[in-house]
This record gives C-alpha cells, structure tokens and sequence, in this order.
C-alpha cells in the first residue's frame, strides 16, 4: 500500500510526531494481515473426473463465468455420470459429454448430443491449449461463427510437444507466404517434394521441409511470417505440449491439475472408425468446494496474483 506521512510543522513534541506514524504502520500492518487472511480463507470449486483408469483433477477459471457456472451446475446435477469418452485421438484430445452416450449402443455415433442451448464464446488469450486444458466443444465457423460453445460437450487436450521454430511462427502470414511462393510456377519442384512428403505419410519430414522453404518464402513474398509469443505459452507447448493450433477458436475454461496420465491411457484406447473408444471409457464428475489454499496445497496449483 503506497501512502506519504507529512508531519505538522507546528507540533515541536517528538512524541506527538512519532504517534501518527507509529498509529499508520500498525493500521497498515492490520489491513494487510485481513487482507491475507481473506485471501486464504476464498473458496473454489475443484472438479474430479472419475474414470475406471483414474481420476483428473481440474480447476475451472473464474475469467470464464459462463462456462464455469454451467459445469459445476451440470455436475451437481448429475447430468455427466454414465456419459462416455466418445470420442478419443491419440496426440490430440479425449472428448465427452454427450448425454446420447449413456445409454448408447456398441458402434453408435456419438456427438450431436447436449442439454439443448449453447454458451456464449469467453475466449481468453490467456488460457491455451496446453495438455490439460478443459475446453468446450462447439459447432464449426459455417454454422457457428460466434463461436458459442455446446452446452455440455467438452475435451480435454493432449497433445504433442511442439519445436520452438514452429512457435515463433505466424500460422496465418506463413499461410500466406506459402501458398503464394508455391502457386508460382518457377517453384514447382518444392511443390513436388512437398506432395512426396506428405504422400509419404511422414509428417515430420513434411513440416521440416516447409521450414526449409520459410525464409525463401519470406525473402520472394516480402511477408515476414515471425511472430512473438509468451514465454509461458512457448514453454509449456514446447516441454509439455499440447494443441497450439486451436487457440482462440475454443473456449477454454479449466485445466487438469492432476491425473494427466490418464489423458494419455484414454487417448491410447483402441477405437473404431469414428473415434469412439471400442470398450466404453465412462465418466463420473463431482464437485468440491476447498480454501483456495488448500487446492494450492493438496495439488501444486498456484493461482496468478490478482491486480
């Protein structure tokens, strides 16, 4: 707390100077010691995520009120227990909340269902699509171009770590780059080695080989394709990983603060053609409310200082 003392000159006793400074520090001292005290005694909600190969631990942030409210109220309503994981890809993300899955038949197509509204978009740059990240699924741009969230279908990012180049990368100014260095017909070759790669199916050959072509890209178009990026975000995409390419399209609401693992044992599980898990991966979602310094304690979660 920032504050200026100015004595009153006409006051020659000492003491009589000294007690209203002595009167200010001790009221300070008192409002922070409340302040801290209110600070550790806040509540939050911890959501828990039960499955037959483990339980996820999530937070659900406050900057998404909407989407927040609306899961917590689903879960206490029991709206999610039964529902399946219908949808699982490996290195990308394990979807579910679809109440059509709960009595759903070996094969059955799974994902139109929910609770029959949406939820305003509260897209917030400062969540993304790390592994973890709890986000709310939606229809496409074409039939949704507010972007509103189903009412209760959600996924939960897994992932693949990314390569700082790739990062520092504008995907949309490197899209453009390429499509006009390479829709010039004096650059057919790398168009051919490009179609080789892919066909390929080596992915990683394919993207290194478009880094190659970035700066001749870039020094033909005259578009510089670099862009900055947070230093958290650059860390945890490139140590952790997740889904850097789905940022700002999906609101994302929460995060798995413990039980990452078993994102990876889902996402692994055999599935069928439309991504549905062959053996039902079901789900149970309760709510907790605890001191936000008992979350901090119980699991490592530490929450960003408020100005």
């Amino acid at each position: 707390m920032a504050s200026t003392f100015t004595p009153v000159a006409r006051t020659p006793n000492a003491m009589n100077r000294i007690l209203p400074i002595f009167f200010f520090i001790i009221s300070t001292f008192f409002i922070m010691i409340t302040d801290d005290a209110e600070a550790q005694s806040k509540k939050d909600h911890i959501i828990t995520i039960k499955t037959n190969y483990g339980d996820m631990v999530a937070i659900l942030y406050d900057e998404t009120p909407k989407h927040k409210a609306n899961f917590i109220k689903l879960a206490k309503e029991h709206f999610y227990d039964s529902t399946l994981f219908h949808r699982v890809i490996e290195g990308f993300m394990i979807q579910g909340g679809d109440p059509d899955s709960k009595k759903a038949q070996p094969g059955q197509r799974l994902g139109q269902g929910g609770p029959g509204y949406t939820i305003d978009a509260e897209i917030d740059p400062k969540f993304f699509h790390e592994k973890g990240a709890l986000s709310a699924a939606r229809l496409g741009d074409a039939m949704n171009p507010k972007k509103a969230s189903s009412g209760s279908q959600f996924y939960i990012v897994q992932g693949t770590k990314s390569k700082e180049a790739d990062m520092r990368v504008d995907p949309t100014k490197f899209n453009q780059a390429m499509q006009q260095f390479l829709g010039n017909p004096a650059n057919k070759e790398y168009v051919d080695t490009l179609r080789a790669a892919y066909g390929s199916g080596d992915r990683d050959a394919y993207q290194n080989y478009l880094m190659e072509l970035k700066p001749k890209a870039e020094a033909e178009t005259g578009i510089n394709t670099d862009r900055d990026i947070d230093p958290a975000k650059l860390k945890a995409y490139t140590e952790v990983g997740g889904a850097a390419h789905l940022d700002g399209e999906y609101t994302v609401f929460g995060k798995v603060i413990q039980g990452l693992d078993i994102i990876d044992k889902i996402a692994s599980q055999p599935k069928d053609g439309s991504d549905r898990p062959k053996e039902d991966v079901r789900m149970t979602i309760t709510v907790e409310e605890l001191s936000r310094k008992k979350i901090e304690k119980l699991y490592g979660y530490h929450y960003p200082e408020t100005k």
